[in-house]
């Protein structure tokens, strides 16, 4: 006989132990049942959300809704009336809430930064070197912050991690999934992309003349970033032609040459001077940017552009480059030359040209504000529909995993939150949030410490 479906419907109130004390062996005994409970749960046990209003993304909203997730995936999609509801199924009744796809964070320093004056808890980048590429956030991933949960409580369930901008070629971004057991758990793609900067940030010209160190020059930024990539270049043919002398000498029985030096740098640069990997170009002025873009051509590397805040001369060059861009954080203050509504009108006035757009907190402490970027970007012209694909589809089909996150679609991993009102809304409160059909604690240090001193 198959068990029947459980059934509750989604409050805000929390359930309270009342009555007299346990013995000990009962309580253990209780935990062990619960544990066990919750594990058959979230790994067989479909999890059914019903009658809530679902904004899929790709395929509309739909009123009534239910959503069915199982093994980690969305199994079901669609109105009340033409989804079965599986029969063993915990069933959530949703009805009132609004339910949508865990929202994307396309770049975060989340896990490498806990608290910005203490030092020992800062690993946001190496600056003994000013070419870095051989570095990776994902060996510096703190999976324990207590910030991940933070940005959790407000519907973000993926992030890409990358470090800070203070180096020309910094290391390599890794995308993450904000819960896991550990970091190896949480990591999804690791060195899924690049940063190069040429903001100005990157010059060493800081200190007086006699203390400037290279590059302090933005022609001298452009000359090491030229260097590198032309090191990597001979690096791949040195071992192309060893590789060569090393099958001759096995075909003709001769000795086997000696193989190059490794040289870490330079290795970590091929993928993306082979195009299998993603650049993501970083240049705030028109003149910077220009100037990294013609590097970028000059190797043919694959890139997206970053930081362009200041760039609104050159949005139609930006637009005729047919490559998405990432935005943000849009509360950036105009500069003396710029009206008051030139970075907080951007994102509109690239969709508007037909830029692919994404939106990025830049942050650790303020991932939380995603969505609110988003929804303000609204006031100043993004239609609702574009800048929720921005947190969205958008950022899962730049970093290459559309078919897995993005949407509320049959066979994506289960990355859902339940909130009571339009996520783009300040104003809304996340109740609920799934990772791989997973139901998270909805509690952070905010929570603990209002409950903690609410009593």
């Amino acid at each position: 006989m198959q068990p029947s479906a459980i059934s509750y419907q989604l409050s805000a109130s929390k359930p309270v132990w009342r009555g007299h004390s346990c013995p000990r062996s009962l309580i253990l005994v209780l935990i062990f049942v619960a544990i066990v409970s919750t594990l058959a749960l979230t790994q067989d046990t479909p999890v059914v959300l019903k009658g809530g209003k679902l904004l899929t993304v790709t395929h509309g909203v739909i009123e009534n809704g239910v959503i069915v997730m199982q093994g980690g995936k969305i199994t079901a999609v669609g109105a009340a009336s033409s989804v079965n509801v599986p029969s063993a199924a915990q069933v959530i009744d949703v009805t009132g809430m609004t339910i949508y796809p865990g929202l994307i964070d396309s770049e975060t320093s989340l896990g490498l930064t806990e608290i910005s004056a203490e030092t020992m808890t800062n690993d946001l980048v190496e600056l003994s070197d000013e070419i870095m590429p051989h570095m990776h956030t994902a060996e510096a991933f703190h999976a324990e912050s207590a910030l991940i949960p933070v940005a959790r409580m407000n519907g973000i369930t993926n992030a890409v991690v990358a470090p800070e901008g203070a180096d020309t070629l910094p290391g390599q971004d890794s995308f993450i999934q904000l819960a896991g057991a550990n970091a190896s758990e949480m990591l999804l793609i690791r060195d899924n992309a690049m940063p190069l900067n040429f903001t100005g940030d990157e010059r060493r010209n800081k200190g007086g003349f006699e203390k400037r160190k290279f590059p302090s020059t933005r022609m001298g930024l452009a000359a090491q970033i030229r260097q590198a990539f032309i090191d990597a270049q001979d690096y791949k043919a040195k071992w192309a032609d060893y590789d060569r002398k090393k099958a001759d000498a096995a075909q003709n029985k001769k000795f086997e040459p000696l193989a190059p030096k490794r040289d870490l740098k330079s290795e970590a640069l091929l993928p993306y001077l082979e195009g299998k990997k993603t650049i993501v170009l970083a240049a705030e002025s028109p003149s910077d940017l220009e100037t990294a873009v013609n590097l970028a051509n000059e190797f043919k590397l694959k890139f997206v552009l970053n930081h362009i805040s200041h760039s609104q001369p050159v949005l139609d060059y930006v637009a005729s480059l047919k490559v998405p861009v990432i935005v943000g954080p849009i509360y950036e203050a105009p500069k003396e030359d710029e009206r008051y509504d030139a970075v907080y009108s951007l994102p509109a006035q690239l969709y508007k040209r037909g830029v692919k757009i994404v939106f990025a907190s830049y942050s650790a402490h303020n991932v939380r504000n995603l969505p609110d970027q988003a929804g303000f970007a609204t006031a100043f012209g993004l239609p609702y529909d574009e800048a929720l694909k921005a947190i969205t589809i958008n950022a899962a089909e730049i970093w290459g995993v559309a078919d897995q996150l993005g949407s509320l679609d049959v066979g994506k991993t289960a990355n859902v939150v339940v909130a009571n009102g339009d996520p783009l809304d300040v104003k809304t409160d996340v109740k609920q949030v799934f990772i791989a059909g997973r139901e998270v604690p909805m509690t952070d240090r905010q929570v603990r410490l209002r409950d903690e001193y609410s009593k």
